[in-house]
């Protein structure tokens, strides 16, 4: 399990990096976005991707 949840994690900071790599002015415009939110639709962002990740791992376990 150690080392899934490692591989899972590699990944994950993979995945994160691409878009400041690869769009370096987009990155910063959405994080200007992000700022100018209020707490709340932050937190729905993030229960949405919580529940859209829960699917995901659901979908592959079956």
């Amino acid at each position: 399990m150690g080392n899934t949840l490692l591989t899972a994690i590699a990944l994950m900071l993979i995945l994160e990096g691409c878009v400041p790599l690869l769009a370096p002015t987009l990155w910063r415009e959405v994080f200007s976005r992000l700022i100018a939110m209020r707490d709340g639709q932050i937190r729905y962002i993030g229960l949405s991707s919580v529940l859209a990740g829960a699917v995901l791992l659901l979908l592959l376990s079956l």
